[in-house]
């Protein structure tokens, strides 16, 4: 292993999400290295950087390194997990073998279950929480679109410090969260209301509000998701689950979700982590949630459908 990177930034991905942080951490002068396994992606980066355009329409290409072994590379203190939810454990057992001792790895994923993995592999003193709103959209190996600004909620961790300074500097707007579990469960019910929707009508968010019988659905799906989280006693960040959903879908409308995205490219989906999650849990309260059932099985049909 060689010396740590102090003062650069692992990301673990190589998508959507991956290449946005990762352009905009670059345009401030960050060295950023992206570990993943999508060889396609990897290749594209390494030989003509990541394509990032913002939401003003300008387009900027940014150098970046690439990694596909962890053992390869430098020892980070700071990383970044952007991987969809089914693959963290391989990127917790890949986190093991680059992040230093005291090393901070955040995790800005969608669903369930996330954080517990990483914590379990790396311990809760070199993972923090976070969420975020923002909207980027893959047109196509390395080359990502800005489809709506956002948020970053990141759950209080005494390690946390240097990492949200960088993204400050690179424009990210963060909010510090107390209570993790409102974190987590904030941002399920706006994925649970809008993701499998796009993944199913194959429309942008935004389309979300413009179709009467997709709108009322989005609106079931929210509430049964917040009765959910209300069983359970989490206060959630906001007073009107169906408002917070709107208000995302409406602030990120040209933006095609992570699941729409991925059935369209006949890719594993993280409906499991989100719908899939809310249902189990909902069960174990006894809380009934036909709506987000229904949309899971959908898209699960739907997405072996495209395989």
């Amino acid at each position: 292993m060689g010396k740590e990177a102090e003062g650069k930034i692992l990301i673990v991905g190589s998508g959507a999400m991956a290449c946005l942080f990762a352009a905009r951490l670059s345009a401030i002068g960050i060295e950023v290295t992206l570990l993943g396994t999508w060889e396609e992606a990897l290749n594209v980066i390494h030989q003509h950087g990541i394509r990032f355009t913002s939401l003003s329409g300008e387009t900027q290409t940014f150098k970046v390194n690439i990694c596909s072994d962890p053992t390869l590379c430098p020892s980070h203190s700071m990383a970044l997990v952007l991987v969809k939810s089914w693959q963290t454990p391989r990127a917790a057992e890949m986190l093991s073998a680059c992040l230093s001792s005291h090393g901070i790895a955040l995790t800005l994923q969608n669903g369930l279950g996330n954080y517990e993995v990483l914590k379990q592999r790396l311990g809760s003193k070199r993972v923090a929480l976070g969420t975020t709103t923002i909207g980027a959209t893959l047109t196509a190996p390395g080359m990502v679109r800005q489809a709506g600004e956002g948020v970053i909620s990141i759950g209080v961790h005494p390690h946390a410090g240097e990492l949200t300074k960088l993204l400050r500097r690179a424009g990210f707007i963060l909010e510090n969260v107390s209570d993790l579990n409102a974190l987590v469960w904030g941002k399920l019910i706006i994925n649970a209301a809008i993701n499998p929707l796009t993944a199913l009508l194959e429309v942008c968010n935004g389309k979300l509000l413009e179709i009467e019988a997709a709108h009322e659905l989005l609106k079931m799906a929210a509430r049964e998701a917040a009765a959910v989280a209300m069983a359970q006693g989490i206060q959630l960040p906001y007073a009107d689950p169906v408002a917070a959903a709107e208000t995302i879908a409406r602030r990120t409308a040209e933006n095609r979700s992570s699941m729409l995205q991925d059935v369209l490219r006949g890719a594993p989906t993280e409906v499991d982590a989100i719908s899939g999650a809310i249902v189990e849990t909902g069960k174990h309260y006894g809380i009934n949630t036909p709506v987000n059932y229904t949309l899971w099985k959908l898209v699960k049909a739907k997405t072996t459908l495209r395989q």
